[in-house]
């Protein structure tokens, strides 16, 4: 029985063993306590003789020997945890000690018991300092006194003598096994390697590993590969589920220092976005052994620790991984895998199952299958912070003048070679930092700045997320800068290009600080500063107001593009191309429909409204409903429409 959490073929066998073996122990148990032990000293070679025989035999040692290795438990204590095991698993050693305490319900061992038939007994065995009480293998319940209290073993030590050596139960809702990974980035199987050679110079005393970073999967990984080569099987705790400070969390330190030591455990504290909650760092100070902290940000640790930046695989080291999962099937994507690799985020565990799960349930693996797998990984994490756009529009539905056209394609067309420019040509070299592409869509509402923005997710096949940043800004100090921490750490996946509207909201000129309000304000703008530096995805802002803008905030944007307000030429185009083609018309004139002074936005809301007008009708949309529509249209937007705007409409 090795001392890890095992499914190995050969265990079956060493499970023979060990229970020949334990029975056969149980039988020179027996006959020490019946009667006829002091007349048959043969009897009493001869069961001896057979448990050397068995135990010479064994391929591994046996669990009980195991067990007194790993405790450094004396022969008395041994013998002791025996009698307490066989009570419980062979009914006539149960019968033999009712018989010594005169009593047919008594059916278990105290410690008076114990003392009377060995030898070697120890009064010591069951101080509270002796691995039997410390770690709660045995169990003295209520008596008169200790002598006389009943002795009970606990269930998961029982377990482990019959050769089953699982979790505890008690902790089976707060841990999970993970496995030595399959796959693994380079970078992070060398941090794994020093980690691990690291923990082999302090093997007495192992110190606390911490690993920091964007990549919670990368960071097991590689935890789960340092435990591998100091022999240990990785367990990992959320913080968050982990009990409050108390009896249970006591119990939970108990538990798992002794399930560290029964399954070679090393244990992970992964913080996810909480930090480190009271009861996490209650442990870390606490608990021996090997212990991994795992966190987004750096935390501040009393003891001694290895710190190890653990951040998602780089653009060709994803490009390889890729290659790795996809197998053979690799060589038929062309440039997919360098655009997948640049556009997306994916820590090497996720890119690993992907790759194996397409290739299971599909014969041929599409482009396609693969990018739209890599887009609904990111989802879920941004659903609740943001509003998911379905972009149904394309180039020929935006109408622009030339310049802004030419500025949005070259935009796309960044994007696109990414990899090229940042990995091949050596730009990525100097640093990550601002390779994001971001932009400014300035311009009156209505004027085509979202539009341009479902253009371009379309385009590049990105999922298009609107981040109201009027709803993001709170008046409580910190909240902003936690709402858009919340909404960049879900979007860095990739495969999102993020819409923040309304960005005046909180991008105005950073103020002179005068007071407490200014300073506050002024650390949420510098917060969003930083971010766009980091961000390594697409990031779009709008505002109706670039004058309220800090120039030191336009000069961390890629490209600005101003959306005019459109002039006659361009709102016929866009009358032209308002009405889907299933919409029946009549006799617009879109010439004269152009001389109505109003932005796109307003053009599509007339023509939807007409469009209701005329079904409620029963008739084609004509310049009538129109008329009618703009009337509700410039209510609205409370400005009066002028006889030349509407004249010879009907």
């Amino acid at each position: 029985m090795t001392n890890t959490v095992s499914n190995s073929p050969s265990l079956s066998t060493w499970m023979e063993q060990n229970q020949a073996y334990l029975v056969a122990e149980f039988a020179c148990l027996r006959h020490r306590f019946s009667a006829s032990e002091q007349t048959d000293a043969d009897k009493t070679v001869e069961l001896e003789m057979q448990v050397a025989e068995l135990h010479a035999r064994m391929n591994q040692p046996a669990a009980i020997d195991l067990l007194s290795r790993i405790f450094a438990l004396t022969p008395f204590e041994r013998q002791l945890l025996l009698l307490c095991a066989g009570v419980e698993m062979d009914s006539r050693l149960a019968e033999e000690c009712a018989a010594l305490h005169g009593h047919p319900q008594r059916t278990y061992v105290t410690f008076g018991l114990a003392m009377a038939c060995f030898t070697d007994s120890n009064w010591t065995a069951l101080t509270p300092s002796r691995p039997l009480r410390r770690f709660r293998m045995v169990e003295v319940q209520s008596g008169n006194n200790l002598t006389s209290a009943p002795l009970r073993m606990d269930e998961r030590i029982l377990h482990y003598l019959a050769g089953i050596n699982i979790l505890e139960p008690r902790l089976e809702s707060l841990l999970c096994i993970v496995p030595v990974p399959e796959g693994i980035a380079e970078e992070h199987r060398s941090m794994a390697m020093h980690a691990a050679r690291l923990i082999a110079t302090y093997a007495e005393y192992p110190p606390l590993v911490h690993l920091c970073g964007d990549d919670p999967l990368g960071q097991e990984d590689i935890a789960a590969l340092a435990a591998h080569h100091a022999d240990r099987q990785l367990f990992v705790a959320r913080a968050e589920e982990l009990p409050a400070m108390g009896p249970d969390l006591d119990q939970f330190a108990f538990l798992w220092e002794r399930e560290s030591l029964l399954t070679s455990g090393a244990l992970l504290i992964q913080t996810g976005t909480s930090g480190l909650s009271a009861s996490a760092r209650h442990l870390v100070d606490r608990l021996p052994g090997l212990l991994f902290v795992a966190s987004r940000e750096p935390v501040r640790l009393v003891r001694g620790l290895i710190r190890l930046d653990v951040n998602k695989p780089g653009p060709v080291e994803q490009k390889q991984l890729w290659r790795n999962a996809l197998g053979e099937t690799a060589g038929n994507f062309n440039g997919t895998l360098d655009d997948l690799a640049e556009q997306f985020r994916l820590s090497a565990r996720v890119i690993s199952s992907t790759g194996h799960l397409l290739r299971s349930e599909q014969g041929q693996i599409q482009p396609d299958d693969l990018w739209n797998a890599c887009r609904s990984l990111s989802r879920p994490k941004l659903e609740d912070l943001a509003q998911r756009i379905v972009s149904c529009v394309a180039w020929d539905d935006l109408i622009l003048p030339d310049l802004q056209k030419q500025t949005l394609r070259q935009l796309a067309a960044q994007v696109r070679h990414r990899m090229q420019v940042y990995e091949t040509w050596g730009f990525a070299a100097k640093g990550r930092r601002g390779l994001g592409v971001s932009a400014l869509f300035t311009g009156l509402s209505g004027t085509g700045k979202t539009m341009a923005a479902e253009v371009l997710a379309r385009e590049l096949r990105l999922d298009l997320y609107r981040v109201d940043l009027s709803v993001v800004v709170s008046k409580y100090i910190g909240e902003t800068e936690k709402n858009l921490k919340e909404v960049f750490d879900a979007a860095e996946e990739g495969g999102v290009l993020l819409l923040f509207d309304e960005a005046d909201a909180l991008f105005g000129k950073r103020s002179e600080v005068r007071d407490s309000h200014d300073r506050y304000a002024n650390i949420e703008v510098g917060y969003l500063l930083q971010r766009m530096e980091a961000y390594q995805g697409l990031a779009i802002l709008t505002t109706n107001l670039k004058s309220s803008l800090d120039p030191a905030f336009q000069r961390r944007l890629r490209f600005t593009v101003n959306f005019p307000f459109p002039d006659a030429a361009q709102r016929e185009a866009i009358w032209r191309k308002v009405f889907p083609e299933a919409t029946p018309t009549h006799g617009l004139d879109h010439k004269k429909l152009a001389q109505l002074n109003v932005a796109g936005g307003n053009i599509r809301n007339i023509a939807l409204n007409a469009a209701f007008l005329a079904a409620q009708c029963g008739s084609p949309v004509a310049m009538a409903n129109l008329v009618e529509a703009a009337k509700l249209e410039a209510q609205k937007i409370e400005r009066p429409l002028s006889d030349a705007e509407i004249r010879g409409w009907v």
